[in-house]
């Protein structure tokens, strides 16, 4: 077994991805370089309402991915030793 089979749910694996996507570009400033570098340095104000909503729903879905993962697991386990 794996560290990381937990990214075989689709659920976890989206909002792992999701997530790290979002942090980036809440955290750092790629997003402004690159709207800058558009010219569409005027839209970098409202990345927030658009980042941080992204960012929760995320989290979220990782959250319950990894929990349906955590379920699946412990009927297997169970299902092994009957």
């Amino acid at each position: 077994m794996s560290r990381f089979d937990f990214l075989k749910n689709k659920y976890a694996q989206v909002g792992f991805w999701g997530t790290l996507v979002a942090a980036l570009c809440c955290f750092t400033p790629i997003l402004v370089w690159g709207f800058a570098a558009a010219g569409l340095a005027a839209f970098t104000a409202y990345l927030d309402y658009v980042l941080l909503p992204v960012l929760f729903i995320s989290l979220a879905l990782f959250f319950f991915g990894y929990n349906q993962y955590q379920k699946n697991k412990t009927l297997k386990q169970k299902d092994g030793e009957d």
